[in-house]
This record gives structure tokens, C-alpha cells and sequence, in this order.
């Protein structure tokens, strides 16, 4: 149990001193998994053998002087990255028994150096859903309490890291599916800047929007992966052509006359009062750091969700066309002729939620609709951008809520999509201007269930951002980690 409450980096120092090795490590995880995993249902591939063999070549890297940050240190992926021969399913019927011909770019930089995969965590059928209710395995659970969801899509990555089945884990985040879970589940996520981190092996939900990152117990782990997980690849043509910065330099600096800028319509209507009275003590806490509080305007923002939600599902429209039966993945036993096996094929291999998405999308590109609808998010998304533009020349980061709520109970929301789309409010903005945004723990609710804040920064600002995190992290303390018996 003590190498289990360990921090990655905490991790990382026993192997350097040979304390401890990776296959320990990795065999400890393994138990925990064996443990918990029934309640929790973080998993819905474990590759324990591949794990084993990865530690024992991490072992080795460290014993030759060949190691990285996080060599040695297990991880759990998302389940929409392409895994070489492993499983794929993006939590869908869909994808059931798809094993990928290649490794995404993100899971191959982490078998070289030395990262060993614990299995692919569930998820929201194609990252379509807030809670992990929408997955075609069962939803995840979160482990603060077992009654209630995780967040999602990427909830399964987020309750493995909170119940102690993985120091660190992948998501991706398309309209806040790596931040809303990570408040929801108390842990740090972050999504870096659009095209820092590689999409080559994402499996797409919106092209424009999605973005892969990190899950840690802390800021600094959350620097270390991200030092991993960034940097160009000619593979992906969004990929930004960005010398790598270390972030691990920018943890413990000094940010007396930083500006945080508070948009004031960001703690009004509709926010839970413990989430507003937690984000008022993080403004309180950098105030009390020598920080400079200063009240910004982001007058676009009510029409983020709107915006959002034409512009992803229109893409999830296109995007999701190629799952027809003919190449890869479910296939209809209806077969008459090819109409009516591609027809089957959708309607058996897709959820009632993607289904909502492609057809919202179709309706908004179809011929007559599109400049009122998909035009006109474009140019509302332009408009939010600008927005962002003009309050970053005024500050340095700015601080809201990650979500309008605490983790909300099974069944409370998932027959009404409209109250399931508003707990993406607070983060929908930061994709759709393709900036960077973190969600990390600052406090608990009377009832003991974590509250996240959200920080976010201009275009590759993750140095100031994770810096300013880092500092409020000392300043607001940590929290823990749920206990769950086994």
C-alpha cells in the first residue's frame, strides 16, 4: 500500500536509488487492480503480461543509465488510442474486438521509453458523454463514492488514478473530458494547447477539438508526462512544430505579480455554492501570494456550449461515417445487399448518444441548414477566441470552476442530455480557441467529495500555467485519495 500512495516522481526516485523495481511496481498495481477493479470498473482491457515485460525493460534502461522522467512508472490509456494488436474499442459495440495494426504516437512514446501499459481504461462510447454511462461496457465508478459517476468521457482513466490502479493515466478532452472527470474524481488533468500533443492514433470524435493529456495525483506529475507526451510529429498535420520546453523548470517559481484574471459572470447562476465558495478561496489563496486579482469580461462565453455543440457533433458526423461495416470493426448479419448491411451495421454498433450527435451533426451540414447552423458556429467560435485574445493581454492566466457541480449520482442525468451537456460549460471554451486549460483539486465538499478549479492559459502557455498550479497546489494543500475496502 505505501508504494501505491506514492506520487510517479516519488516512484521515480526509489528505482534511481534501487529501492525498488519497475516489475514491483507494476506487480503492486496489478494487485490493486485484482482488488478494487470489480467495484470501481476503471478497466476494460488489462495487459498485465505486456506490463510485466515492459517493466523488466525498464529495468534494465535504469540499470544502464538509459532511463527518462517516468521510466519504470505504469500508466493506463484511454481506450480510444490505437494500442498495437490490443484491444480498441472507444467503449463501443462499434469497435468490439478491433485490435489496431499500430501504436498511437503517444503509446509509442511510451513503450520507448520505458512506460509500461497496464490495460485501456473505459470510457463514454467515442468520447460522447460526461459520466461514463453512455459506454457500451458498464459505467466507471467513482471511487469517492461508488453511487456516483466519475465524470467523462475519459472517467475510466480518472477512477483508476483516484482508486490507486494507476500513478498516472492518458485521456483526451474534447469539450473538457479530461478536466470535468479529474475535478469529479479530485486528481489533476490537464489539456495542453491544440496540436502540442500528437492525435496520430486518436481514434477522432472532433477533429478540431480534440486533444490528448495527462491524469496525476499532483502538478508535478503532471509536468513530467506532459514532458513525454508533447513535441512535433510529422505524422499528425495539426501537429505544432514547437520546441520543447522542460515544464518540470517551471514548477516552484515565484508568482508575486502574476495576473489571474476572474471572468465575472464565472461564479453566478447556476454553480453550486461549496464549488463557488471553493473557487473564492483559490482566488483568496494566489491574492495571498503576491498575485494580482483582476476581473476580466469573456462576453462570447454563453454561447460556448451552443457553439460547441454544433461544431463537434457536425465533425462526429463526418468522422464517425467510416464505421460502415465494410473495413473494420461490427459488422451486420443483415446482408441482402450493401444498403441494408450499412444501415444494420449503424444502428447495432452505435449507442443512443452517438446516434443523437451524428444526427444533430448531419442536420447542421445538411444543404439549407448549414450557414445557420454550422457557419454560424464558426463564427461565434471565432468570436470566443477573440475574447480569449483580448483578456490574455491583460493577464496571464485565468481562474474558474471546472464544473458547476460535485460528482452527480447514477441515473440523475442521463435521460435528460441538455443538463448532461451543461456540466461541459465551464470547459467548452478552451477547445473551441484551442488554448491550454487544467483542472486540479482545491478543496471538498461537507460530504467529502472533491472540487476541482480550472486554470487556463494563452496558446503554449502550459510553463505559466503549470507554474501558477504548482503554487496554488502548496498553497490550498492536497487532499488525499478516497479509501476504498477491499
Amino acid at each position: 500500500m505505501e508504494l501505491l500512495k506514492k506520487s510517479a516522481l516519488e516512484l521515480r526516485d526509489l528505482l534511481d536509488k534501487r529501492e525498488v523495481s519497475s516489475r514491483e511496481i507494476v506487480e503492486t498495481y496489478l494487485k490493486r487492480i485484482e482488488a478494487v477493479e470489480p467495484k470501481v470498473k476503471s478497466f476494460v482491457t488489462l495487459t498485465a503480461e505486456e506490463a510485466l515485460q515492459a517493466a523488466d525493460k525498464a529495468d534494465e534502461m535504469i540499470k544502464e543509465k538509459k532511463a527518462g522522467l517516468l521510466t519504470g512508472i505504469p500508466i493506463a490509456v484511454k481506450d480510444n488510442m490505437c494500442t498495437y494488436h490490443v484491444e480498441t474499442t472507444c467503449g463501443s459495440k462499434m469497435l468490439e474486438n478491433f485490435k489496431p495494426p499500430y501504436d498511437a504516437t503517444v503509446v509509442a512514446n511510451l513503450k520507448e521509453t520505458g512506460v509500461p501499459v497496464l490495460g485501456k481504461t473505459n470510457m463514454d462510447e467515442f468520447a460522447m458523454g460526461s459520466s461514463t454511462e453512455t459506454s457500451y461496457y458498464g459505467p466507471s465508478r467513482n471511487p469517492w463514492d461508488l453511487e456516483r459517476v466519475p465524470g467523462g468521457s475519459s472517467g475510466g482513466s480518472a477512477a483508476a488514478v483516484a482508486a490507486m490502479e494507476a500513478p498516472l493515466a492518458l485521456g483526451s478532452d474534447t469539450g473538457g473530458s479530461i478536466r470535468q472527470p479529474a475535478s469529479l474524481t479530485g486528481i489533476v488533468g490537464v489539456k495542453p494547447t491544440y496540436g502540442l500533443v500528437s492525435r496520430y492514433g486518436l481514434i477522432a470524435f472532433a477533429s478540431s477539438l480534440d486533444q490528448i493529456g495527462p491524469f496525476t495525483r499532483n502538478v508535478a506529475d503532471s509536468a513530467a508526462l506532459l514532458n513525454l507526451l508533447s513535441g512535433y510529429d510529422p505524422k499528425d498535420t495539426t501537429s505544432l512544430p514547437h520546441a520543447r520546453p522542460d515544464y518540470m523548470q517551471a514548477l516552484g517559481k515565484d508568482i508575486k505579480g502574476l495576473k489571474v484574471g476572474v471572468a465575472k459572470d464565472s461564479l453566478g447562476d447556476g454553480l453550486d455554492k461549496e464549488v463557488a465558495a471553493t473557487v473564492k478561496k483559490s482566488i483568496d489563496a494566489f491574492a495571498s501570494l503576491g498575485a494580482e486579482i483582476v476581473e476580466i469580461e469573456l462576453p462570447h462565453s454563453e454561447y460556448a456550449l451552443a457553439t460547441y455543440y454544433l461544431v463537434a457533433t457536425a465533425e462526429a458526423s463526418s468522422n464517425l461515417a467510416r464505421f460502415d461495416g465494410v473495413r473494420f470493426g461490427h459488422r451486420s448479419q443483415e446482408e441482402k445487399d450493401s444498403v441494408t448491411m450499412f444501415k444494420h451495421t449503424r444502428a447495432e454498433g452505435f449507442g443512443p448518444e452517438v446516434k443523437r450527435r451524428i444526427m444533430l451533426g448531419t442536420y447542421a451540414l445538411s444543404a439549407g441548414f448549414y450557414d445557420a447552423y454550422y457557419l454560424k458556429a464558426l463564427k461565434a467560435r471565432t468570436l470566443i477566441k477573440s475574447d480569449f485574445d483580448a483578456a490574455f493581454g491583460k493577464v496571464d492566466i485565468i481562474l474558474s470552476p471546472t464544473t458547476p457541480s460535485v460528482a452527480f449520482k447514477f441515473g440523475e442525468k442521463i435521460s435528460d442530455p441538455l443538463a448532461m451537456y451543461l456540466s461541459d460549460v465551464f470547459t467548452t471554451t478552451a477547445n473551441l480557441a484551442g488554448i491550454p486549460a487544467m483542472s486540479m483539486p482545491a478543496g471538498l465538499t461537507t460530504n467529502g467529495l472533491p472540487i476541482g478549479v480550472q486554470l487556463i492559459a494563452p496558446a503554449l502557455g502550459e510553463e505559466i500555467m503549470l507554474s501558477a498550479a504548482y503554487a496554488l497546489e502548496k498553497a490550498v494543500g492536497t487532499f488525499g485519495l478516497p479509501t476504498l475496502e477491499v
